[in-house]
């Protein structure tokens, strides 16, 4: 079969390209981030077209979001169908089909026994400070306990919450009080030992467990850099939280909703949450996000919190259209993508020796540059060339961390995009580090 992509026209960005970016520059807000001229304008699968008909396979999906693609004929059926009912009621005071249909999906599907209920939000960061309230209304304690390393988001809970770049916390403080972090498992940095430890001088010299209303955590850290924990440290923080009536949160905004190859990252553990939180990938693109909790802990009150916008009627619909897709087949594509993108990184790293580690849970991946193998220095100026240099060769990467290329496509992604995605990182990586 012939493939129409990757094709690159013109040398992005195009003039089309050239002049969204100009207008852009002009008019946005300068806190805009912006990694790399990409001006949208189509897609399909794990394709993307930019405003100059240039084409890109594309492995990062808008940063682990565009689940089922750029428009599933099955989810672009489904907003269309809804957007013509009605584009809005609010489900903080009426009701709503679709609104009680996610909310049961998501409750039942939770990844342990018993009665769960949910509350939908506009995104990831809204549900982490919905989670924050939660926690302490139902402990009745003030303290937080969150990871280095981790990404909750840019709101002031979440931001309290987040310790992966000192960029998003600059200037804003004071921060939320009574916030505490620790060292996140990450096999390639550390050991189990070691954040163990860390916990154990926090509870003797800084704050009381008792005094803990939740600890927060990415079951698989997803900004910090893609890290992979193993099950002991997880279990750890289980058995923790249950000795002393704290709460656990796992923030499965970038790994839930068939990322991993499972429909929550928590099922590869075995390791139960009592909240548990969604977004990103779970609309396909639309703002829709979840607080998923176990009923005897959603215990807040009627009207203590709730939403204008959060499950709106087209993007509830957008919702259960892919988790329909997730569930019958984009969550086992996701594992089985994921082994052949797993293979082929890991042969690379046999003749690169700039590539550290290569870790992964379905379309969850991380690829760790560094300048030495010995000594695990990240190499973040060569995470930034090859971001860029890819991008003008027809693929789409993202970084995170201090030097790790996220490898987080659409879960559509075929067999094509692997394997060429494939051969233009090596390429580019023959052009940066010809010597590794």
């Amino acid at each position: 079969m012939t493939r129409d992509y990757p094709r690159l026209l013109v040398a992005p960005p195009g003039p089309k390209a050239r002049a969204v970016i100009a207008k852009d520059k002009a008019f946005s807000s300068p806190s805009y981030i912006k990694e790399y001229p990409l001006a949208a304008a189509g897609g399909r699968g794990a394709m993307v077209e930019d405003a100059d008909g240039n084409r890109y396979i594309d492995w990062m999906a808008g940063i682990a979001v565009s689940a089922t693609g750029y428009n599933h004929p099955a989810v672009v059926k489904a907003v269309q169908d809804a957007a013509g009912k009605f584009l809005h009621v609010c489900g903080t005071d009426f009701y709503y089909q679709g609104f009680s249909d996610l909310c049961e999906r998501l409750a039942t599907s939770a990844p342990g026994r018993g009665k769960w209920r949910a509350f939908l939000t506009n995104s990831g960061t809204e549900a982490v400070e919905g989670a924050v309230k939660l926690a302490r209304r139902h402990t009745r304690r003030p303290a937080l306990i969150a990871f280095q390393g981790a990404f909750h988001g840019r709101s002031y809970a979440a931001m309290s919450l987040s310790s992966s770049k000192v960029k998003y916390r600059a200037g804003f403080g004071p921060l939320l009080p009574e916030v505490y972090h620790l060292p996140f498992h990450n096999p390639y940095r550390n050991t189990v030992e070691d954040c163990v430890k860390a916990a154990r001088e926090l509870f003797e010299t800084r704050v009381a467990p008792d005094d803990v209303a939740a600890v927060i955590l990415e079951p698989l850290q997803g900004e910090g850099g893609y890290a992979i924990p193993s099950k002991e440290f997880l279990s750890f923080w289980r058995r923790i939280c249950d000795e002393h009536g704290i709460l656990l949160i796992f923030d499965e905004v970038q790994t839930g909703a068939g990322r991993t190859g499972k429909l929550w990252a928590a099922e590869h553990f075995g390791v139960i949450p009592d909240v548990f939180l969604t977004a990103k990938g779970l609309g396909s693109g639309l703002p829709i996000g979840a607080i998923v909790a176990k009923e005897a802990v959603m215990t807040w009150p009627r009207g203590s919190h709730g939403s204008t916008y959060g499950g709106n009627p087209v993007a509830c619909a957008a919702a259960l259209a892919t988790l329909d897709l997730v569930e019958s087949e984009l969550a086992a594509n996701a594992a089985k993508m994921g082994v052949r993108l797993l293979r082929g990184l890991k042969k690379l790293q046999l003749k690169r020796a700039c590539i550290g580690d290569v870790r992964g849970l379905g379309l969850f991946i991380g690829v760790e540059l560094v300048k030495d193998r010995k000594t695990k220095e990240p190499a973040a100026e060569l995470m930034g060339k090859l971001e860029q240099l890819a991008f003008t060769k027809g693929l789409l990467l993202l970084g995170c961390g201090k030097s790790t290329i996220r490898v987080a496509p659409p879960l559509v992604l075929n067999d094509y995009d692997a394997d060429k995605g494939l051969e233009i990182f090596d390429a580019c990586l023959t052009r940066l580090a010809p010597r590794y």
